[in-house]
């Protein structure tokens, strides 16, 4: 048979069977078969289609890495869970050469559904970008500019009530928090949080966020009674209303963050007592089940820096905590067992950890926003 009339046999089988067959593919395969015939594209691209190959995808056990190489350029990498002990790379790759300010510094800030949220700045020109790109399709679209902070906070994740990504700037003001929304199924330009939703608070930190449950975390501080509040500020990216404010175990201070663990959040604080806390919230939301699960003891001797202690990176799927050593050896300890593990990888300042699925994402936009690369 000719592969005129292989091709002619496949476009006869019913719709719900190739759809069943296609969602089941990897991404490689997919992209391969968006070449096939106009129908199979049309399909691919439906985002019907995309979200429902998200849910088959094949790589559910993957870790995302940023890392840096010799020449002082951030590179990514995946790694596969599922072959313990061995971690074995399953991908690694740059950031896309196809962007308007490439003297810049790149670095990940964030990851959702296969998406990255990458922030750019150029020191020469004293200008930042968000970018939000996908490298398993090969596009990208470059967020509209705007005044930008160093010490603005951001944060990134999926709408599930309007089936939408949403990237959260928060920026420090004189007497108030200013918060923007980009929303990419519209992408035009950035939109403003009403000033009577914003709560009152005197800064949010510009530390590693968190998105569960539909919502953002971040770590803020306000001053009550001439004395500092640190909370866990909760931002739901459907309504766009902050939630609540989660309080801490115990009183934290300046360099404390919050992070995913499994299906709730993580607490982080290091402190000038040469120590690391780490408690996780067994119950989401529930602040009686916060729940102490490391303290690690620095016996440094002579000039301490806060550096000095091991950084928490993120956490993998099991639960373990990814450090950073000094020198930036990353490893990962179970709580438990109190096992460490080398994971064969060396990090530095910017890297952090973040389980990772690999998606179609932005394989359906056609704009011109977005590029391919």
């Amino acid at each position: 048979m000719s592969d005129n009339n292989e091709l002619i046999q496949w476009e006869l089988l019913p719709l719900e069977i190739v759809t069943n067959i296609l969602v089941r593919l990897p991404i490689k395969s997919i992209i391969i078969c968006t070449s096939v015939s106009k129908a199979w594209k049309s399909l691919i691209q439906n985002p019907t289609f995309i979200s429902t190959h998200f849910q088959h995808s094949h790589n559910k056990n993957l870790l995302f890495f940023n890392l840096c190489s010799e020449n002082q350029k951030e590179f990514y990498a995946l790694h596969n869970e599922d072959d313990e002990p061995d971690f074995t790379p399953h991908a690694s790759f740059d950031y896309p050469s196809h962007v308007p300010d490439p003297d810049a510094k790149f670095h990940v800030v964030g990851t959702c559904d296969g998406l990255l949220l990458s922030l750019s700045n150029n020191l020469t020109m004293d200008t930042s970008r968000l970018c939000l790109w996908n490298p398993s399709v090969r596009k990208l679209v470059n967020l509209p500019l705007t005044n930008f902070s160093s010490d603005a906070c951001i944060g990134f994740g999926f709408d599930p009530k309007n089936k939408d990504y949403k990237v959260v700037r928060v920026i420090k003001l004189k007497e108030r928090l200013d918060f923007q929304i980009y929303s990419l199924s519209t992408g035009d330009q950035w939109r403003m949080l009403r000033v009577d939703l914003a709560p009152i608070c005197a800064f949010c930190h510009h530390e590693p966020h968190a998105f569960i449950n539909g919502a953002l975390h971040w770590v803020a501080t306000r001053v009550t009674d001439n004395k500092f509040l640190y909370f866990i500020l909760v931002f739901d990216l459907g309504d766009e209303v902050f939630r609540h404010e989660i309080l801490p175990p115990e009183p934290i201070g300046p360099t404390a963050f919050v992070s995913v663990y499994k299906d709730s959040i993580a607490l982080i604080q290091k402190d000038y007592n040469r120590k690391l806390h780490i408690w996780v919230m067994k119950e989401y939301g529930v602040e009686s089940s916060w729940t102490k699960v490391l303290s690690l003891n620095i016996s440094n001797q002579g000039f301490f820096d806060l550096e000095d202690i091991p950084r928490v990176i993120g956490f993998r799927r099991n639960g373990e905590v990814v450090l950073k050593l000094d020198g930036g050896q990353l490893v990962s300890q179970d709580f438990e067992s109190k096992e460490i593990k080398d994971l064969g990888i060396i990090g530095y300042k910017n890297t952090f950890v973040d389980p990772y699925v690999e998606s179609l994402v932005l394989l359906d936009k056609a704009s011109n926003r977005i590029v391919t690369y």
